[in-house]
């Protein structure tokens, strides 16, 4: 990989109890929370983190991620992940994420894509020149970033609200890019009955929630594997996200 070796970031992470599911397993959200672990630490050892970029009113914020799992690890477990920027345009930046096994066995890989949010508009903001500039080498070994549209439901076969209480906030003042895919999963019927692991997840997030928002999550089941979901915010009838996932299901 042509990542110059000062731009990449890896960490050792242990699966607690806290972190895992009845079947002793770490959650996709507890992964997903690690992975994000590991890019916040190798941005504040770049320099750019939310913190440095405070007094300029801007802060990072997920625009889409792509997520593919090719198994969850265990309690007590250690992992180790690997994340670095992986490019930039005149608006976005990319990060990719590799999470190995002990016996460095790759057992899940990410491709993000990121914008910086004015924070006092919460509008999009311009992407500072050092931070471009330390997106100009070779990306070509890197992962695969999504720009297509994700195709939109046309029936709703699961449906559930959700409310945005102060525990559901990031430190952006508004809700988590984890919730959303912890209610997504609440409408995968396979999820909820434990019959089934996530294998990939393709979510692109379109507008912020804030405070005491309701959001409702709407699923239409494809077949036994591919789910599709939009998500809206009910006070205006928004769409602030689309997602697709596929599933391994044990039947």
């Amino acid at each position: 990989m042509d990542i110059p070796e000062d731009l990449i970031y890896e960490g050792q992470f242990t699966i607690r109890t806290y972190e895992i599911d009845p079947s002793k397993k770490s959650t996709v959200a507890a992964l997903i929370n690690l992975m994000q672990e590991a890019a916040m630490q190798n941005v504040i050892n770049l320099k750019y983190s939310v913190w440095d970029m405070e007094e300029l009113n801007i802060s990072w914020v997920l625009m889409r991620k792509n997520l593919k799992i090719l198994r969850l690890p265990l309690l007590g477990e250690t992992i180790r992940i690997k994340t670095y920027p992986a490019g930039s345009d005149k608006i976005f930046t990319y990060r990719d994420y590799h999470v190995y096994s002990k016996d460095n066995k790759l057992i899940a890989q990410s491709a993000s894509t990121w914008l910086l949010m004015n924070t006092i508009e919460r509008k999009i903001a311009k992407i500072p020149e050092n931070i471009r500039l330390k997106g100009e080498y070779d990306v070509s070994n890197c992962l695969k970033h999504a720009k297509n549209k994700l195709p939109s439901i046309n029936r709703v076969d699961f449906q559930k609200n959700f409310i945005v209480n102060w525990h559901d906030l990031d430190f952006n003042e508004h809700l988590s890019n984890i919730r959303y895919m912890q209610w997504i999963f609440e409408t995968v019927d396979y999820y909820i009955e434990n019959k089934g692991k996530l294998e990939e997840l393709d979510i692109v997030y379109k507008l912020e929630c804030r405070w005491k928002d309701t959001v409702q999550v709407n699923t239409q089941k494809i077949n036994n594997h591919l789910y599709l979901h939009k998500l809206l915010r009910l006070s205006d009838n928004a769409l602030i996200a689309q997602a697709q996932t596929r599933w391994e299901v044990y039947l």
